[in-house]
């Protein structure tokens, strides 16, 4: 970690840098939902105001971290509305879109980066999990105890496709038409999101079977879903789990 030398910085560009370099260490290291706008800003020797007048929420100084060219919190709602049984074509359409406009550039690099460095990989896992998986999750009201396994086998998929598209650029896949790759891997991603898939009966039966979540400490279940989700914890609704966007913001 970087030694940097004590005192109040002024309020001015490089305020805001020391800012982002600080968030992209803590949420490296501690993930999204265990960061806190008090320990970026101990971090950046600021006071945590300072980091709410530049950037407001903890979700938009993770992005800003990360560099996102968009903002899953409007586009991942959206994308999701409709039929549900055609949920996997339109997150498949929207990633591509993404990932094909000018500003997918920076996404595109990130995920360069990510292939052989530790701490960018760190940083992208806990975007797609926390900033698009976990959203997908909540739009579709997917079972919190399947929740860990299908959003982990969509993101193989989207990370897959971005890896083979814009960064290994394996053809056809890497000149092929946005909408025939819509057409070839949607139907895969939906059955990730809500088809019948090995395995979840398992799951269920490890939490004990029924509608009523097990009580607190069933360590089997909570064990085996902290292995199924990227970063190694559990899943289930609330600021720490797949269910809903983390708080922590202060």
């Amino acid at each position: 970690m970087k030694v940097r030398p004590s005192g109040r910085r002024p309020g001015n560009q490089d305020t805001r840098t020391s800012i982002l370099d600080s968030a992209r260490e803590i949420f490296a290291e501690r993930g999204f939902d265990k960061a806190s706008i008090r320990a970026i800003a101990a971090q950046a020797k600021v006071d945590p105001a300072l980091v709410h007048h530049y950037f407001g929420t903890k979700e938009k100084l993770f992005l800003a971290s990360m560099n996102a060219p968009v903002d899953p919190g409007e586009l991942i709602p959206r994308a999701l509305a409709g039929p549900r049984d055609e949920a996997g074509v339109r997150l498949v359409r929207l990633v591509l879109g993404v990932w094909d406009s000018p500003g997918g550039a920076a996404a595109v690099a990130l995920l360069r980066t990510a292939v052989g460095n530790e701490w960018a990989a760190r940083l992208m896992r806990e975007f797609v999990v926390t900033q698009v998986l976990r959203r997908a999750v909540v739009a579709l009201e997917i079972d919190e105890r399947e929740a860990p396994m299908r959003s982990a086998l969509v993101a193989t998929q989207v990370a897959g496709l971005a890896l083979i598209r814009y960064v290994l650029k394996v053809e056809p896949v890497a000149s092929a038409p946005a909408e025939e790759l819509v057409a070839a891997i949607g139907p895969g991603v939906q059955r990730y999101l809500t088809g019948d898939l090995p395995g979840m009966t398992e799951i269920s039966e490890m939490r004990g079977g029924g509608d009523e979540p097990p009580k607190a400490g069933a360590g089997g279940y909570d064990a085996a879903v902290r292995r199924l989700l990227p970063g190694g914890r559990s899943g289930g609704r609330g600021p720490g789990g797949a269910g809903g966007p983390g708080r922590g913001g202060r």
